[in-house]
């Protein structure tokens, strides 16, 4: 493996946009500042998202969030909320709001290889009106994040064609991948077996429902 005796150069970015050159005008024109019907759609198709934020000084966390189809509810062509399904209780998203309200989202789709992107400001709420819609399997979450659109566009699929995201012969990576239960017992330092570690860990998602 080859290591970098020193950090890269920080470069800036008028130096990067210099060498970029301008984006097309169609480019910069499909962003909207609402949720559309075509938004809507792909909304309520997607069972997965990414979740960006950061806290008062800057510092960003990024956090996946995924549900059956749909999980995601369109409450008006300017306001999205997602619910938040029991997890490891540390409320990064949550503390971030708290102290920066701006928030980037990145929905996906199986087998589409375009992304929609919101970025807006969010909050938590509680409304029961709204948590009932995000009611499954009998569980109804505690709070939701609510997300005011300011943006809102599909990006090119040029990074999940590169990555083959959707390819099924992809899935082959996974297989030398050490499992959870390898990874917590070194990181933690417990002499447990790992097969153990990991019955635990499965055990505890399918509480989670």
């Amino acid at each position: 493996m080859t290591h970098v005796s020193r950090r890269p150069r920080r470069i800036s970015v008028n130096e990067v946009l210099a060498r970029l050159g301008p984006p097309e005008p169609m480019i910069e024109a499909k962003v909207q500042d609402r949720v559309d019907d075509y938004i809507r759609f792909f909304i309520a198709h997607s069972p997965l998202l990414m979740m960006a934020t950061a806290d008062a000084a800057g510092r960003a966390d990024c956090s996946p969030r995924g549900d059956y189809p749909g999980f995601v509810k369109v409450l008006d062509e300017q306001t999205v909320a997602l619910p938040d399904r029991p997890g490891n209780k540390i409320a990064d998203s949550f503390r971030n709001l708290a102290e920066n309200d701006g928030v980037g989202l990145c929905f996906l789709v199986p087998g589409m290889r375009e992304v929609l992107r919101v970025n807006g400001s969010g909050y938590v709420a509680d409304e029961p009106d709204v948590l009932v819609r995000m009611r499954t399997e009998a569980k109804q979450p505690q709070f939701a994040i609510v997300v005011e659109v300011a943006e809102a566009y599909f990006h090119c699929g040029r990074a999940l064609i590169r990555s083959r995201l959707w390819d099924p012969a992809s899935q082959a990576l996974a297989e030398g991948m050490p499992s959870l239960g390898e990874v917590a017992a070194a990181q933690f330092g417990v002499d447990q077996d790992p097969a153990l570690l990991e019955q635990a860990l499965e055990a505890g998602y399918r509480e989670l429902y």
